[in-house]
């Protein structure tokens, strides 16, 4: 792509991120109820099951043990998967496809959206850890890292419920694209560490990507942990591959009579 190409790129991710980032505060419905499960999720873990878990050696407080287990309770599948449907429906996407702005920034912009929605929602929630005494002793770069790790995997899950999105067009079924998380978040090292695990649900945990996620943003509450940060970013990378991949067969698909 020569320079022109790329500016003209970058101007239509621009602009439809822009749009995407302004309907934000109308769109409360999208992202808050998410956070406040996330946040009562992670509450109510550490009140009911710390005391349990002193039993077991976990190498940290509990309370930050759970603290990645709360936000990716809060971020995982949140996107502007809806609002894209929502414009589907009313002929907007139609339009927007049919103007000049490349096919492929409409989901680039609506992901830049996203990572600045989610980043925002995980930051909130490492305020909210420090401010009930999780310490992180990789300090301020630590927890920028815990953010963007988070933020990473939240817009790699995102192109799940773009699929389907762009796929069905429906708001009912991408209002229930949110199933498709809880295997990645059950299935794995959720409430204990992978070798307090029963010996099925250990297996299963060793295939799944958000396993060595968890470990990767539990790992920055002890300090610099290459091996782990790695294993994370490669698990975030390779849902990412596959949920990309698939959203982006989907907008072809659906443009493609256009």
């Amino acid at each position: 792509m020569n320079a022109s190409g790329s500016n003209r790129a970058g101007h239509d991710i621009r602009v439809v991120a822009a749009r995407a980032l302004r309907l934000l505060p109308l769109d409360k419905a999208e992202y808050v109820p998410p956070f406040i499960a996330g946040l009562f999720t992670y509450v109510i873990t550490v009140g009911a099951l710390q005391d349990v878990a002193s039993f077991t050696d976990i190498g940290m407080s509990y309370k930050a043990f759970q603290l990645p287990v709360g936000v990716l309770f809060a971020i995982t599948g949140l996107s502007r998967a809806y609002s894209l449907v929502t414009d589907i429906q009313g002929g907007y996407f139609d339009r927007l496809v049919m103007s000049p702005v490349r096919r492929s920034a409409i989901l680039v912009g609506l992901m830049v959206a996203d990572a600045v929605l989610v980043g925002t929602l995980a930051g909130l929630m490492v305020i909210l850890g420090v401010f009930i005494g999780v310490d992180f002793d990789t300090g301020i770069a630590g927890m920028a890292v815990f953010v963007l790790l988070c933020a990473a995997w939240g817009l790699a899950f995102a192109g799940i419920p773009y699929t389907i999105a762009l796929r069905t067009g429906n708001p009912g079924a991408v209002a229930g694209s949110w199933v498709m998380a809880f295997p990645f978040l059950l299935l794995t090292t959720t409430f204990v560490p992978r070798d307090a695990m029963a010996g099925w649900l250990s297996a299963v945990a060793a295939w799944n990507p958000a396993t060595y996620l968890l470990a990767a943003l539990r790992s920055l509450f002890l300090g610099w942990d290459g091996r782990a940060l790695l294993e994370g970013v490669l698990a975030v990378a390779a849902v990412g591959v596959v949920a990309m991949g698939l959203a982006a067969s989907a907008l072809r698909s659906r443009t493609r009579s256009h």
